[in-house]
């Protein structure tokens, strides 16, 4: 049987989900021991899956040397092992992820999003269905550094702030309806987002850097520092928000 490229990304995400869920239960690990172990042993299970399905792709990954060959290709898995590395050590947390996305021919075409401890993988087809939003609206930011542009969406909006984990998860939380935004500055990288980032463009979402501007993929450069995942109709108004005016 041939696989897809969506059926490819979800074995290797699943892949590290077994292995990150078996390692969280044994309990022999906690903290950053065990988000460090995790890394290491979910690297190992994507690169194993990648390179059974599509042996000649390039892999570009959070936990590997950077591949230069990626720069040529016309394929590149960008992969984050363990998003939440802190949140996966934390017992009892949910809020991180696993990561696998394709680049081919300028974009992201095809990724999973695995949530291992809730055993769910989001993938690009089919896409999630994007729940309706009732209520006020609310912006996913980070636990600890909560940016200045989140604060004034909120201001703008009337909106309630949810600190969550991971990037990642904060990206599908509002593919899955938790939330109806996220704002970030302040830094990621590629990896950070690119899975979560298809599955929001899969599912309807907006997705841009804060200034309106594409986020790329693949580039040189691997940072990647800000970005907006949000509902088509929240669109103006945030990025009204966080663009200054001249």
């Amino acid at each position: 049987m041939t696989l897809s490229d969506v059926q490819v990304a979800a074995r290797a995400a699943r892949a590290a989900a077994d292995v990150l869920v078996t390692l969280r239960a044994q309990g022999t690990l906690t903290g950053r021991a065990l988000g460090d172990a995790g890394d290491a042993a979910a690297q190992v299970a994507i690169l194993a899956s990648l390179r059974a399905d599509r042996p000649g792709d390039i892999v570009f990954s959070e936990e590997a040397v950077d591949d230069p060959r990626r720069l040529q290709a016309d394929r590149v898995w960008i992969v984050d092992p363990l998003d939440g590395t802190r949140e996966y050590g934390e017992p009892g947390r949910h809020d991180w992820a696993v990561h696998v996305a394709l680049w081919s021919g300028g974009d992201l075409t095809a990724a999973a999003v695995a949530l291992p401890a809730l055993g769910e993988v989001l993938l690009t087809d089919p896409a999630p269905e994007l729940p309706a939003s009732a209520g006020p609206v609310r912006v996913a930011v980070s636990r600890s550094r909560p940016p200045a542009e989140a604060a004034a969406v909120a201001e703008v909006l009337g909106a309630e702030l949810v600190p969550l984990g991971s990037a990642g998860y904060k990206t599908v939380a509002v593919a899955r309806g938790e939330v109806d935004a996220y704002v970030h500055s302040g830094g990621q990288y590629q990896w950070d987002s690119a899975a979560p980032v298809a599955i929001a463009r899969a599912a309807g979402l907006i997705t841009c850097r804060l200034d309106g501007s594409p986020l790329v993929y693949n580039d040189p450069d691997p940072w990647l520092p800000d970005l907006v995942v949000c509902r088509p109709e929240l669109a103006d108004r945030i990025l009204g928000a966080v663009v200054p005016t001249s």
